[in-house]
């Protein structure tokens, strides 16, 4: 038996990195996975896998930045598995170090939609299914080392990141009455695609080293 038998997750960004290191997890402890990427190939071939290896799996392609998209994939988790949950908000995306002054707002907001209003629709969404269900269910979503500290050359991520944790608490908050647990991880430099590029500028950050 797996601590996740009967369980039904989303996870976004599964892609890659954390979100599909996440979603394999979940998958070993027995829960239906719904992995959620903008690229379909990855998520695609993710979805096989662990359907092959623990026999419920769902991939869909999914932007997150669009919110008629977000609410299709909590209602599709829910009609294809009778039931949602678990959403994990993990989808994101870094940003290049630009001289503040030279940084367009597109780039702002490609990176603040991605990394924050991507998980205000998700968790409203995720709550609205929930609720209907008349049982618990948990959001988490994954912040950043970024949401405690200030990082230089990434203005538009840490801001997404600190936010992403007032967004946490407002709707633990507000969530807490219906069941729902909104909690937040704020990991540090992970060895991902996302700092491809960057190790060595990061690594010295780290006490251990590694």
């Amino acid at each position: 038996m797996g601590r996740f038998d009967n369980r039904v997750v989303i996870v976004t960004g599964a892609g890659s990195g954390i979100g599909s290191a996440t979603a394999r997890m979940f998958a070993q402890e027995g829960a239906a996975v719904v992995a959620a990427d903008i690229r379909a190939e990855t998520v695609q071939s993710l979805a096989a896998e662990l359907q092959r290896e623990y026999g419920r799996a769902l991939a869909v392609t999914v932007d997150v930045t669009d919110e008629d998209a977000v609410r299709a994939l909590t209602d599709r988790a829910a009609a294809e598995f009778g039931r949602l949950d678990i959403l994990v908000n993990n989808a994101g995306i870094g940003e290049q170090p630009v001289p503040i002054e030279e940084r367009s707002a597109a780039d702002w907001n490609r990176v603040i939609n991605t990394n924050l209003t991507s998980a205000f629709y998700g968790i409203k969404h995720a709550a609205r299914v929930m609720k209907s269900q008349k049982r618990p269910g948990v959001i988490v979503n994954v912040s950043s080392i970024l949401g405690l500290v200030g990082f230089n050359g990434a203005p538009a991520y840490t801001a997404a990141k600190h936010g992403m944790l007032g967004l946490t608490k407002a709707a633990a908050l507000e969530l807490a009455p219906a069941g729902i647990r909104v909690v937040a991880i704020s990991p540090a430099f992970i060895k991902t695609p996302l700092i491809t590029g960057y190790e060595e500028a990061v690594l010295p950050l780290h006490p251990l080293g590694r």
